[in-house]
């Protein structure tokens, strides 16, 4: 089958570099503008490089729309009535009901849809990867021969359903998450102090939460933008995340610890009770992965951002653990340090005791509890430039520190699996 991928992005190139190396035969296109650019780094490995998205339709078997989701149907309405015979179609965004809506409004009808995710950024190879996939309007035949083919990639293939299972779940372990960390990103920013400057975050825990933020800001806002806003079931998630956090903020500043203790016992037994597929992430890796070097004024910290995750999930009804299935690095940190917070009841509390009664502590979690509120009010009204021109400012703040971390949190990844 000759593949084509429409949008040769980071993770366009990311894959046909991979297919061609496989072996196969691959064809491409971007905007006009950057052809004579990709020609001169493809054309070398064997790649293709065609004029516009229209071509690569009419002449591939197996076509791959590499495109941002708030893109995908405008790219979709111009090149789709193009599309060879008999030809399977996959998207490479985070988000499959714009997706499908566009593939169902625009492909003809002999075509057959497949529906394929990485869970990783174009800074790792597909090797080992996870890779989720899912049919929509395919043969049992020609998903076989989709499946042959998406396995030279050596990912590590997950099968869904459908592409509501697949939203679903990306709602918790994308948008939810991400929006999590962003919100601490713009908390630091809004503060005007970089987090490790400070003793309230110097543990283990807290050197994940900064490196995996500065990873999220590292990346293109439209990722995030596109997970967040376009994905119908993470409106209704982060919309409890918020009230969850908001709840929790306003028993700290009135010391309920009464109702306190209860509402976070509670969702610990919900989440953790009876859990014996745990991550157990090692303290002593974590601690190992310090940017700052100010453990002499180490404190407690709330850790309000993780008491409010657990909070939501006991709220919804999800057990996060079900979601492994669609872990992104991500995810998998945040859990990770939740369950190591949850499940040391020492830490929690110390934790418990720092959220009523630390006052020194009390601006920060203000600061949190503020960017949640913005982050949350940007994705109830879909502001999509909103939501870019946010991400920038705090991209901005960190600015200095993102290739390290990037790097940092990729190896921190690396030694906790």
């Amino acid at each position: 089958m000759k593949i084509g991928i429409i949008g040769l992005g980071d993770m366009g190139k990311l894959y046909a570099r991979t297919f061609a190396k496989a072996g196969l035969e691959v064809s491409g296109c971007d905007l006009i503008d950057r052809k004579l650019a990709l020609e001169e780094e493809l054309s070398p490995l064997g790649i293709t490089i065609l004029n516009d998205a229209k071509e690569v339709s009419n002449t591939c078997d197996f076509i791959f729309y590499a495109v941002e989701a708030e893109k995908i149907n405008e790219v979709v309405a111009y090149s789709g009535d193009a599309t060879k015979a008999g030809a399977i179609v996959t998207g490479m965004t985070s988000v499959k009901t714009p997706e499908v809506s566009a593939f169902e409004k625009y492909l003809p009808e002999d075509c057959e849809i497949i529906l394929t995710h990485a869970l990783h950024g174009p800074g790792f190879e597909t090797k080992g990867q996870k890779l989720i996939v899912a049919p929509h309007r395919i043969s049992k035949e020609s998903y076989q021969k989709a499946f042959a083919i998406l396995k030279k990639l050596e990912s590590e293939i997950i099968e869904l359903k459908d592409y509501h299972q697949h939203d679903q779940i990306m709602a918790d372990t994308q948008a939810v998450t991400h929006m999590g960390f962003e919100s601490m990103g713009t908390a630091w920013k809004n503060a005007g102090t970089y987090p490790w400057e400070s003793g309230a975050y110097v543990s283990g825990i807290d050197n994940v939460k900064i490196l995996t933020t500065l990873r999220i800001f590292s990346y293109k806002a439209h990722i995030y933008a596109g997970l967040a806003i376009l994905n119908p079931y993470a409106s209704k998630q982060i919309e409890v995340y918020a009230q969850s956090e908001s709840a929790l903020f306003k028993m700290m500043i009135q010391e309920d610890e009464a109702n306190f203790r209860k509402r976070i016992y509670e969702a610990r037994e919900f989440c953790f009770h009876g859990q014996h597929n745990l991550i157990l992430f090692d303290d002593a890796i974590m601690k190992e992965f310090s940017i700052g070097s100010n453990s002499a004024l180490a404190k407690s910290n709330s850790h309000l951002s993780l008491l409010a995750m657990v909070d939501a999930w006991h709220q919804l009804k999800i057990n996060p653990y079900d979601n492994l299935v669609g872990q992104t690095p991500p995810f998998k940190l945040r859990l990770g340090i939740v369950e190591y917070l949850f499940k040391n009841d020492d830490l929690l509390e110390e934790t418990i005791q720092t959220a009523l009664f630390d006052k020194s502590i009390r601006g920060d979690d203000l600061e949190f509890h503020t960017a949640v509120r913005e982050w949350a009010s940007i994705i109830k009204y879909k502001d999509m430039n909103g939501y870019k021109e946010h991400f920038a400012q705090a991209k901005t703040f960190f600015e200095p520190l993102l290739e390290k971390g990037r790097e940092q949190s990729a190896e921190l990844i690396r030694r906790l699996s």
